[in-house]
């Protein structure tokens, strides 16, 4: 069981909060607003109505040396700035925070956040890529120009071993997962020697130029 902080009980944060909570993990949610902190109490194991950029308030309800934190403080950036911070001055190991603009990702980014997530931008690339693509089924955008999208097998790969196929020589890619649509099982490291089938999709990390060389054998 991982400890997380959540600050900020918006959509996106108490949608965090109560999907770590209901896994198991202990969970302390923050947020000004009590009728935003009462939604999510009965999912977590301290829902705190408070100032999330207050250092004493973090402290006192036992968010230092906190596994993670995940700062979703809506559109005031200011406050997820602070949030940011108190976060690294309470030896919090990972900061994860909810941006509104490039802008805003690009402050928080300077202070040596773990990620950014911008959940608006990042939904719309997945759509479009699904949608430009009838061979991409989930696309994760990595970085610019890198990600990893799942596929169908191409016909001419069914039967056929990642060890014969040798994409990373072919294809500069890489399988790092193959889910049995059939049996709805994840092998997260692949057997190089199993023989994909026609009810495999692939999870495929690259260069996204890359990709689309791979995508096209199954469009």
């Amino acid at each position: 069981m991982k400890r997380f902080v959540v600050i900020g009980l918006g959509n996106f944060g108490s949608t965090v909060a109560m999907a770590l909570g209901d896994k198991g993990h202990e969970v302390i949610a923050i947020d000004r607003n009590e009728d935003t902190v009462q939604r999510v109490a009965d999912h977590v194991d301290r829902a705190v109505v408070g100032d999330g950029t207050d250092p004493a308030v973090l402290e006192d309800v036992g968010c230092a040396e906190a596994e993670a934190a995940i700062i979703s403080t809506g559109d005031d950036v200011t406050a997820s700035v602070l949030a940011v911070l108190v976060a690294q001055d309470l030896k919090i190991r990972d900061v994860h925070v909810k941006v509104i603009s490039d802008i805003h990702a690009r402050v928080v980014d300077r202070l040596g956040v773990t990620s950014t997530i911008f959940p608006e931008k990042d939904t719309g690339a997945r759509l479009a890529e699904s949608l430009g693509s009838s061979a991409v089924l989930n696309y994760l955008p990595l970085s610019p120009g890198f990600s990893v999208q799942e596929m169908a097998v191409p016909d001419e790969w069914i039967g056929k071993s990642l060890r014969e196929l040798d994409l990373r020589h072919h294809y500069t890619v890489s399988v790092v997962a193959v889910h049995d649509m059939l049996t709805d099982t994840v092998s997260a490291v692949p057997d190089p020697d199993a023989p994909l089938k026609e009810s495999d999709t692939l999870f495929v990390a690259g260069a996204e130029a890359r990709l689309d060389r791979v995508s096209k054998l199954v469009e």
